[in-house]
């Protein structure tokens, strides 16, 4: 048989779970930018900020102190410690037993997933979502099922007895982020404490997305009652620290630590042993230095974190009121995370809208669609900048419309 007659071979693929999954939206808004000279990004979760000198100056101690070798894969002692004292402080007594350092929050959520999902599990999702948490059950073979928050004059609500009647007793896991990527919605007490009864009665497992905790501010609205809280209800808060309960959390936005990749799971001590097993398989362990960092986060960062949530409720009160001048822009003002949410025109094609912004203004904002099909007809403006970048952006996106006709 001559070389001619062999078969060709066909290019090598991913399997097929892999193949589907979505690809992200915002890199393409932001692959778009890329070439386009003053672009304003405010595309991605992230402060302009640096990470604090204090964190900062306790990695680069620990570098100098030769802190490079492989960790324990649940984390260093001081670190888990540290953590299980600032847990205990916001939501009720928190054993180290219960806490495991990540490689950031994403791979926490990765973690999470693969210990109670696996192939043709039924997953339930609140969405619109940060498409990280739609796709890892995905990877595992999962099937994910969404129910959709809706939006009004109070901004966006959940629908409580939709997402109950979705919780059938054959779901094996409940997603939720709250507050959320990117709606800044915050689920309640009341409706955690209905969630919570529900899935203890049918054994569904509730992972929670607790990220942007910190980054809350209904309490301190006018007319608020009590005591401005320094976090959002949490799971936490209602759930034994050894039922079917994993809170996931990171330290990227409290303390501007994106970068570092570091993050943590509370989680039920029967578990600990299994996810040390996940980690190794995974990652081994988060770098010693960068967990020497979160210790000093920890540690020295309470009124840096409030000082920050203050900072941002700031800037977002400055933008809805900036926005709201623009004829065709319906905004409100999220109670928590950092991204206000908005229609504005040509948002029911928000990837080529934003792609469009990107090229022709240079304003850079991310696409509703990126979030789940929930999202479209709406864009994702993060505010954790200055006010001046923030009136800039505002100005492009008025002479962006006033190109188009509609403004």
């Amino acid at each position: 048989m001559s070389e001619s007659d062999l078969p060709v071979p066909t290019l090598p693929n991913a399997r097929d779970a892999v193949r589907a999954l979505r690809p992200s939206q915002i890199r393409e808004v932001a692959n778009a930018g890329f070439g386009v000279a003053d672009v304003l990004p405010f595309w991605f979760g992230e402060s302009d900020r640096v990470t604090p000198a204090f964190i900062r100056d306790a990695a680069s101690a620990a570098l100098a102190a030769g802190a490079t070798f492989y960790t324990h894969n649940l984390g260093i002692a001081p670190l888990r410690a540290a953590l299980a004292g600032y847990v205990s402080e916001l939501h009720g007594t928190t054993s180290p037993d219960h806490i495991a350092v990540t490689s950031a929050g994403v791979n926490a959520l990765m973690l999470a997933a693969q210990l109670v999902v696996g192939p043709g599990d039924r997953v339930v999702a609140v969405t619109p979502l940060w498409p990280n948490l739609v796709e890892i059950p995905k990877i595992l073979g999962a099937h994910v099922e969404t129910v959709a928050l809706s939006y009004g004059e109070r901004g966006w609500q959940l629908d409580l007895e939709q997402l109950l009647a979705a919780l059938t007793p054959d779901t094996k896991m409940l997603l939720v982020n709250s507050p959320n990527n990117p709606t800044g919605w915050v689920m309640s007490r009341d409706e955690q404490r209905a969630v919570l009864a529900h899935c203890r009665r049918h054994g569904i497992w509730i992972v929670a997305d607790e990220v942007y905790e910190r980054l809350y501010y209904a309490d301190a609205e006018p007319g608020a009652r009590g005591a401005h809280s320094r976090t959002a209800p949490s799971f936490l808060d209602l759930a034994a620290r050894d039922e079917r309960v994993i809170c996931v959390n990171s330290f990227s936005k409290a303390w501007l630590m994106t970068g570092w990749r570091l993050g943590w799971i509370v989680a039920p001590a029967s578990l600990m042993d299994d996810l040390g097993k996940l980690v190794e398989y995974n990652t081994s362990c988060a770098p010693d230095f960068v967990q020497q960092a979160g210790v000093a986060a920890i540690q020295q960062g309470e009124r840096f974190t409030q000082d920050l949530v203050l900072d941002l409720k700031a800037s977002r009160d400055h933008l809805v009121r900036a926005l709201s001048t623009v004829p065709g822009v319906d905004v409100k003002a999220p109670p928590g995370a950092m991204y206000l949410f908005f229609s504005m025109p040509g948002a029911s094609h928000s990837l080529e809208l934003c792609k469009a912004m990107v090229r022709d203004v240079g304003l850079g904002v991310a696409p509703g669609s990126a979030f789940g099909p929930q999202g479209e007809g709406f864009v994702r403006w993060c505010y954790a900048c200055d006010t001046a970048r923030l009136d800039a952006g505002v100005e492009r996106l008025k002479r962006f419309l006033a190109q188009r006709g509609t403004h």
